[in-house]
């Protein structure tokens, strides 16, 4: 997501400059004009600061500036080593130089760049049907879809298009359009209480309890009312990746005779269950769900940030959210949030579609399925409770936590991941959504470049650092956790948390402590 930033003031820039005794040192050395003929680190800038405040005056040479930019991302981690995210962090080179070669090229621009806007219609053609789309055409004309930013984006408009879609009915019916609600899981990612605030809608959540991390059909069902404009089930939550009941909610709203639609939030899992568990009715298959959202940039292997959202037909899409543009000379039909953009990440997102096809996807998704069961047993020999389900049932992720005690332990989830990133590891602690008794849990995202090899030695890790953990007392621990917060972890040291926005109380994490697992 992309962060606020404080302009820092005058006195701020000055606490963060060196101090005083340090400027008036003199030093009596070379102070010719560079000639640009030595190396990167024999230049005047290599002897500088970077800029970080202000544009510098003059310019410097492409080649310093390269270098000293790279020297500065090299100090980033290694995202490999990052199981943190389902972001995508390998592609082919071949995809990598097609996508490089597209940069410059404005998406936007069809009439400029016609091909490219053809290939986004192929990607949203091949995942509706993967979806499985009516491909007869209904009282819109048939499914419809386009590409986003990513699934927060996709999420937006899906929300959008069910809100006008209710006011609509509503407005026909000469009733009040007051209060509209969405219904959905307190395990949601952030982007639904975004869109949700942003768009004033009201949020019905359907809480998780000790033992149930996803929502409840008939619980779910049963909090529908006139305002309701929509429910949300995910398919693979961020938490522990298990699939939520789609069908399940679909056949109450049958056998109720309710007309809500469903919204499938399948960012992580579109590209997983058709591959890994094709009979799972979780699709357009089910008669309720009217659209569904995916991101290109997880499991669908393409580079942040590219996602998908398709809807059934387009009459589910209210033709006053989509605007009629004449741009450099061609008719086009456009419902984003956004308007220009880059075509590298649709182009990525067609290269692995014709590139590995259904069987390469197929086999991928398998061996993901493949390490995620055999780091759950090897947790499950270590003591480990695992929370994530097995066998394809859920994403190829492992959600696992520390078993309960009659004794006390000395460490929990947080200081074992702490001691995880010393090792170099990403693999990030979370506290549970609300109604969980504060339930603390690590989680690790098996993707396309974790090889079974890299999951062994993440596993002799864990052991390592559980038994040093074991050796040391609580307040050894307290301690160490204090200096690795305030020392060693990024976040600690992060500043773009402007301090006018810190802890804020309105979001179910402000409210319940919640953790908001990372995408």
């Amino acid at each position: 997501m992309v962060h606020l930033a404080k302009v820092p003031n005058e006195a701020e820039v000055a606490e963060n400059s060196l101090p005083e005794a340090v400027k008036k040192i003199s030093l009596q050395l070379s102070n010719d004009e560079d000639s640009f003929t030595t190396s990167v680190y024999g230049s005047k800038f290599a002897a500088e600061d970077l800029p970080k405040h202000e544009m510098p005056e003059s310019e410097m040479p492409k080649e310093i500036a390269y270098r000293m930019i790279k020297d500065e991302l090299s100090l980033d981690g290694n995202p490999m080593l990052n199981l943190a995210s389902f972001v995508t962090t390998y592609m082919e080179e071949e995809a990598e130089k097609l996508m490089a070669e597209s940069f410059s090229k404005n998406f936007i621009d069809y009439e400029e760049y016609p091909q490219s806007a053809d290939i986004q219609n192929r990607c949203v053609s091949m995942i509706g049907r993967l979806f499985n789309a009516p491909t007869d055409q209904e009282d819109g004309g048939g499914a419809v879809g386009t590409s986003c930013v990513g699934s927060s984006e996709a999420i937006m408009l899906a929300v959008l298009a069910m809100k006008k879609r209710w006011k609509n009915k509503r407005v026909a019916a000469g009733k009040s359009t007051d209060k509209p609600n969405i219904i959905m899981s307190s395990a949601v990612q952030v982007c639904w209480e975004k869109a949700t605030r942003y768009f004033e809608v009201d949020e019905k959540l359907v809480y998780c309890s000790p033992d149930r991390f996803v929502i409840d059909p008939k619980e779910t069902v049963d909090l529908v009312d006139e305002n309701t404009i929509g429910i949300c089930v995910i398919l693979g939550t961020t938490y522990t990746g298990e699939y939520e009941d789609v069908k399940g909610v679909n056949d109450l709203l049958v056998e109720r005779g309710l007309d809500i639609p469903i919204h499938v939030d399948a960012a992580s899992g579109g590209f997983v269950a058709p591959f890994v568990v094709p009979d799972l009715e979780w699709d357009f298959r089910c008669e309720k769900v009217v659209s569904i959202n995916v991101s290109g940039h997880k499991y669908g292997l393409v580079y942040p940030g590219v996602g998908w959202v398709v809807w059934r037909d387009a009459k589910f899409l209210p033709q006053e959210l989509v605007f009629n543009i004449n741009y450099l000379g061609a008719d086009q039909s456009s419902f984003t949030l956004n308007f220009s953009k880059g075509a590298s990440q649709v182009i990525g997102q067609y290269y692995q579609l014709i590139r590995l096809g259904k069987k390469g996807y197929r086999s991928i998704m398998s061996n993901l399925t493949r390490t995620a069961d055999y780091l759950s047993d090897a947790l499950t020999a270590l003591g480990f409770v695992i929370m994530s389900k097995r066998s394809g049932e859920g994403l190829p992720l492992v959600a696992f936590r520390l078993p309960d005690t009659e004794q006390e332990r000395s460490y929990d989830e947080f200081a074992l991941a702490h001691r995880l990133r010393a090792r170099g590891w990403v693999v990030p602690a979370y506290t549970m959504a609300p109604h969980t008794n504060d339930l603390k849990m690590l989680r690790v995202v098996v993707r396309e470049d974790f090889t079974k090899n890299r999951c062994d030695a993440l596993i002799t890790d864990i052991r390592y650092c559980q038994q040093l953990l074991e050796q040391l007392d609580k307040e050894s621990i307290r301690k160490q956790e204090e200096f690795i917060r305030k020392h060693a972890m990024n976040s600690g040291q992060a500043k773009h948390n402007h301090p006018r926005f810190r802890k804020e109380k309105h979001s179910i994490q402000g409210k319940h402590g919640k953790t908001h697992s990372i995408c």
